[in-house]
Parts: structure tokens; sequence; C-alpha cells
């Protein structure tokens, strides 16, 4: 295709790539919802099962063991198969791990279908990542990947009242049949909507030489093969600084997903309905601040001029700031100054996270942003099951969630000096010579 003429840049582009972004944050919705789907049925698990608050802890990490070992994995497959196949593959599973949850018997039975449900959405949040890189130029990089990552914030706003809503009316299982039932008609959207650029009959000559032209990723496979290109990267300065920074994002994201419902039913001494009821209110304004900040802000700012890395590390700094906001509800038992805290938090830290996201593409070498992907998300989604398990420790040992509050600040402390020291000008990475 011929380059277009600046005349040409200016016209309207069509938009058949915002479908694909708006595909791809549904995908991430649904795949939240079998997630957080396991803290709002919490409460009738423990009366069901007489679990403790560590038991607890261990059943809401179990999704992670499997999910975060399979990330490097993973997106080492994303780069060798493309995002198509593995994303087909991957939407199936969902199904078949969700409907497994709700016919699983016991606490071990439970355990062994979230292990398989973290199979099966391993690839998702790499195959995101790698899929918008492939179709959105770099100046719609922050917005179009806080499409699917304010979903992941979002999915606690409409998945957790709509799972705590079927169990209260029904029971815990049937909670787990509707979020196979939202699995299986996402599998079936994304396979007869889903194609890479190149591959997409639906997507017109200009559209995708505005893609090209503006520094979309190509879909080629890595120049030096998977083996040497994870090796390459591992040994790579930026690729760990994003890595710890991102992790250290991570745990506290991932206490509040799966602890949150239950810190206020707890604390507050409420029942699962209002405790559910109270968590929406601060991923509402989470899921504006990663689509308002973390998004739109970010392109904006870029787009004025302003240096692209440090618009970046100003906001992650900044967000990650406002997340220790989290030490002021570990001193309270109000449920209005515990809202008002968590919600600076959860908002601080939600505009971090497609930035963040969004460098995995940004620095990648060509070929290369599964792998990438893959190693940022195997770390910070181990974060994924050592949160829950040392805040159930800790509350057990305590009684309280202060202690588990303070980790998070200090957790977020590291984060901070990974992201704007140690990650540097955020910027490609050289392709393996």
């Amino acid at each position: 295709m011929q380059p277009m003429t600046h005349l040409a840049q200016r016209a309207a582009v069509p938009g058949r790539r915002w479908m694909i972004g708006i595909l791809l944050g549904v995908g991430i919705l649904i795949n939240y919802i079998d997630r957080v789907g396991l803290s709002a049925a919490t409460p009738a698990l423990r009366s069901e099962l007489s679990l403790t608050n560590t038991e607890i802890g261990l059943l809401a990490s179990a999704f992670f063991w499997s999910y975060s070992l399979l990330q490097v994995p993973g997106g080492m497959i994303l780069d060798r198969f493309g995002v198509t196949r593995v994303g087909r593959a991957s939407a199936f599973l969902w199904v078949i791990a969700s409907g497994l949850t709700a016919m699983a018997s016991g606490f071990g039975g439970i355990i062994a279908a979230r292990v398989l449900l973290g199979i099966a959405e391993a690839p998702a949040f790499p195959a995101s990542q790698k899929a918008t890189g492939h179709w959105f130029p770099l100046n719609e990089r922050a917005r179009s990947t806080a499409i699917f990552d304010s979903a992941a914030k979002f999915s606690n706003v409409l998945g957790v009242p709509l799972v705590a809503f079927v169990i209260d009316r029904f029971n815990w299982r049937m909670g787990f049949v509707v979020t196979a039932l939202l699995s299986l008609a996402y599998f079936l959207a994304y396979f007869f909507i889903y194609r890479n650029p190149s591959k997409d009959p639906k997507l017109s000559a200009v559209e995708y030489d505005y893609i090209v032209q503006g520094g979309g990723t190509k879909e080629d496979a890595p120049s030096a093969g998977q083996g040497r290109m994870l090796g390459y990267l591992l040994s790579n300065r930026k690729v760990w600084g994003l890595t710890i920074g991102f992790s250290a994002y991570g745990y506290t994201f991932y206490l509040f997903l799966t602890w949150l419902p239950g810190y206020i039913a707890q604390t507050m001494h409420m029942n699962i309905m209002s405790a559910a009821g109270y968590s929406t209110i601060p991923w509402i304004f989470a899921t504006l601040s990663d689509l308002l900040i973390g998004g739109f802000l970010v392109d904006a700012l870029i787009a004025r001029g302003y240096d692209a890395t440090r618009v970046r590390q100003v906001i992650i700094a900044a967000g990650m700031v406002c997340g220790l906001s989290v030490i002021g509800a570990a001193f309270t038992t109000d449920i209005g100054w515990a809202l008002l805290w968590l919600t600076i938090a959860i908002s601080g830290l939600s505009a971090v996270a497609p930035i963040g996201s969004s460098i995995v593409s940004l620095i990648a070498p060509k070929g290369g942003a599964g792998t990438v992907g893959g190693i940022v998300n195997l770390i910070n989604n181990m974060m994924g099951f050592i949160a829950p398990i040392i805040t159930g420790m800790v509350v057990d040992a305590t009684g309280t969630f202060a202690g588990a509050f303070l980790i998070a600040g200090v957790v977020l402390l590291v984060g901070i000096f990974f992201f704007t020291v140690v990650l540097g000008r955020i910027e490609q990475i050289p392709d393996p010579s």
C-alpha cells in the first residue's frame, strides 16, 4: 500500500479498529467477571464449607497458580501462533472452566476448577496487549489500551453485584452458570469478528495504512526465535523495571479484587448484598480514571508535544502515590471514610494500569510483544495469589485488615522506584543481534 498523503491523514479514517478495541474490552470484562465472581460467593462458600479466612485466601489465589505460571509460555505461544488462533482456543476453555466451577463439589473441587480457569484465561491479557499493538498507531495506544484495561475495573461494578444477586436469589452455583454463559457468548463473538489487520476483510486500505504509518506493530514472528528472544528479554533492564513496577500495582489491585466485598462485610458488619453495593463505588471511579486519565489524558498530552516518557512516568508516579491512600483505610471503621480512602487509592492505581500495559508494546522488539507481556504478566499475576493469601493470614492473625493495607503501601513505594528509575526512557528495545 502507498503511504498516506498529509491531506489523506487529515481526512476521516474509518473506525474498524475501535470495534476490535471494544471486542477486546468485552473479553477482558467477562474474563474478570469470571474472577471476581468468587469474591461475591465468598460469604456463601464460607458458610456452606465452614472455611477460615486463610482457606478463602487459598481459594481466591488458586486461579493465579496456573494463570501466572503460564504467562511466559502463553506469551511465547502468542508470538508463534498469533492472536487469532490462541484467542479462540482460550475463550472456548473459559466456558468449560466456568461450567466445571458450578458443578464442583467441595473445597478441593473448586480449587481444581479455578486452576483450570487460570489455564484457560492465561493468554487473554497478553493477547489484548499484542492485538492492540497490531491494531492501533502509537498516538492512540493509551486510549486503546485503556478500553480493555478499564474493563477489568468495571467488572467489579457489573460483575460483583450481578453474581451476588444471582447467588442471593438462587445459590452460588448459579452464579458460575451465569459466567459460563457470558463466556460462551464472547467465544462466538470473537470467533466470527477478530482477525489480525492484514487478514481482516472489513478493514479498509485507508485505515490499514493509517495504522501501519502510525507505528502499529508488525505481525511478524520473532526473528531470533522464541527461546532466544526470551533469554534476551530476561537480561534487559527495561523489562525488569516495567515488570517489578507493574507488579507493585498488581499486588494492591488483586488485594482489592479478591477481598474488597469481604473487607466491607467483615469490617462494617454488613450482609453480602450491601457490601457488594458499596464495593462498586470505588470501582466506578476507577473505571473513569482508567479511561480518562490513563487513556485519553496521556494521549492528549503527548499529542500536544509533551515528552512521552515524562508524561507516562509522572502519571504513573502520581497514581501510585494516590494508591498509598490505602493506608488511610487501615485506620477507620467508618464506611464513609473507608470508601473515600479506597476510592482515591483504587482510582490512582487505575490510572497507572493502561499506561503500564501500553508500555509492553512500546518497548518490545519486533515480534516480541507477546513474550514481554508474558514476563510482565507472570510476575504481576503472581501477586494475584500472594496478595490474597497474605491478606487472609494477616486478617486471621490480627482480626483486622489494617496490617494487610499497610503491607500494600510498602509494596507501592517499591513500585514507584522501579517504574521511574529502573525502567528509564520508554523506547523500543533493539532487536537481538
